[in-house]
């Protein structure tokens, strides 16, 4: 595992505590604000997604799609894998990173039949990657509402996918933690471009592609 440090000095301590990333206590109430940011901008990039789809028509079907869109809403789902999942706030950045790092190497866009459990399977990597504890692949199964078969299937693919790339670097994370408070101050008005890590065709030796602009996928 390779926990992500948060460097106080060099990086943005207030926006890390505006997201709910550092000095969460016992007595912190309610859920960080990174899942609320995290899980409008999802909602946000399936809904533009979804008229892609209809207008083209693409048949774009993947281990991580579903028959039918859950019932439960994607901030719902968030909500779900950070209550029982225990997980830190930090693996939802990372796994988010490593949602568009995933979408980017396999050409994929995220829809209401895949964002769920593309959400389950990256955060269970990163909560895996990052977090000093962390639950077998069972329970997190249980967490995402899926079969245990499942989930390692879609944790063998999303590796693999990711080429087992998983470092992110400390810049790479406050970039886009940057992004998001920049978005949050603003209203969140992620009609436009976000700042997110697009992966290149060849993997740079630090295993971490330069930031830039990129529609949601």
């Amino acid at each position: 595992m390779g926990t992500l440090a948060l460097d106080t000095e060099s990086v943005g301590t207030d926006i890390y505590r505006t997201l709910g990333l550092k000095d969460l206590g016992k007595g912190t109430v309610g859920s960080p604000k990174i899942l609320s940011l995290i899980g409008r901008l999802l909602e946000k990039s399936v809904q533009k997604n979804e008229i892609l789809v209809d207008t083209i028509k693409t048949k774009d079907v993947t281990i991580f799609h579903g028959l039918r869109a859950p019932t439960i809403s994607i901030q719902q789902y968030i909500d779900r894998i950070f209550k029982y999942g225990a997980c830190s706030p930090s693996c939802f950045v990372i796994a988010h990173i490593y949602m568009d790092r995933f979408l980017q190497k396999t050409d994929g866009h995220l829809t209401s039949l895949n964002v769920h459990r593309l959400l389950i399977t990256s955060v269970m990597v990163a909560a895996k990657f990052i977090d000093d504890a962390f639950f077998n692949n069972a329970y997190y199964a249980r967490v995402g509402g899926v079969s245990t078969a499942e989930m390692n299937r879609m944790e063998v693919k999303f590796l693999f996918s990711l080429d087992f790339r998983l470092q992110v670097n400390v810049e790479t994370f406050r970039k886009f933690c940057s992004q998001l408070g920049k978005e949050a101050a603003e209203g969140l008005q992620i009609d436009r471009p976000i700042q997110a890590c697009k992966i290149k065709e060849n993997w740079s030796s630090k295993g971490d592609a330069a930031c830039v602009p990129t529609i949601a996928r």
